[in-house]
């Protein structure tokens, strides 16, 4: 019997996020540098001979069936590839849920890639983000990984330098957000500012930590900041605890700041902790595709 495979699903946090427009099919344009961080789920992937997909994970209230993007992404490979294998799925979550870190795309990425492995199918990477797309725009990114230009509805992307050495510290409140909330109460014509995309891309370029974080910017926060000021008090902790910068990542809850050593990002999470809108904290390096790992 082969062994079971074992997949990492790596979260994001979105350095920059601008958003530039909504579409005529109601996704909004957006404009974000993600990177990859090394914080994941552990995804166990095997074949089974009963046909189906049987899907197991660690939290008791997530669904194991079509609504899960892991149970779709295997059954759209099943599919295409007409497999009548059936597939055993254990997802083990670390990854905050409901909190713009793209868990739970990052988990049917993995589950992309794992198909590939598991049936030895021969897809290549950019097929595979093809497919992703369909179910949904971060998925093509979680495939990718590493530091990238996300445009279009997300699934626009060109790869960038790694950020330069750093820690991040990742906080989840007591609190999710819901992404379409957060994007229905978004006014466009009231964004005062937009992110400086275009010079934190040269400051990757430049190798440059501190011209990155200083561009930090989430337009989404107008929104979220508003409904929920513990936001804006877990970044004020961070930065004053020796953060470069923090941000929201994505539509919320989380928030991350960027510190130059371990020990700032420590201090800074037990900090954090005396917050009382503060449920959880990670501290992790940045995930550089090039190294591979």
């Amino acid at each position: 019997m082969a062994q079971p495979l074992q997949l990492k699903a790596y979260a994001k946090v979105n350095l920059g996020l601008d958003v530039i427009g909504k579409r005529a099919d109601g996704y909004h344009e957006v404009r974000m540098i993600m990177q990859t961080v090394k914080l994941y789920d552990r995804i166990t992937m095997e074949k089974n001979d009963s046909g189906k997909i049987i899907l197991s994970t660690n939290l008791p209230y997530l669904p194991v069936n079509e609504k899960n993007l892991v149970y779709r992404a295997i059954d759209m490979i099943r599919q295409a590839y007409n497999l009548s294998e059936g597939v055993t799925v254990n997802i083990v979550k670390r990854i905050p849920v409901a909190a713009g870190m793209a868990g739970g795309s990052s988990d049917a990425a993995a589950a992309f890639v794992g198909m590939n492995q598991l049936f030895e199918l021969g897809i290549t990477q950019q097929k595979l983000m093809e497919f992703g797309v369909k179910l949904g725009a971060d998925i093509p990114y979680c495939i990718m990984r590493g530091t990238a230009l996300s445009e279009g509805i997300g699934e626009i992307l060109t790869p960038l330098p790694p950020i330069p050495n750093c820690w991040f510290l990742i906080v989840k409140p007591t609190f999710s957000m819901s992404t379409k909330f957060v994007y229905e109460n978004l006014h466009l014509d009231e964004i005062p500012v937009h992110p400086d995309i275009d010079g934190m891309k040269d400051a990757l370029y430049n190798r440059d930590l501190t011209g990155v974080t200083d561009r930090m910017e989430n337009v989404l926060e107008q929104v979220t900041q508003l409904h929920y000021p513990a936001i804006g008090e877990i970044k004020e902790i961070m930065r004053r605890e020796g953060a470069l910068n923090a941000l929201m990542s994505g539509s919320g809850s989380t928030v991350f700041g960027i510190f130059k050593s371990k020990e700032l990002a420590e201090k800074a999470a037990a900090a954090c902790h005396e917050h009382p809108s503060v449920k959880q904290t990670h501290i992790v390096r940045p995930f550089n595709k090039s190294l591979q790992k």
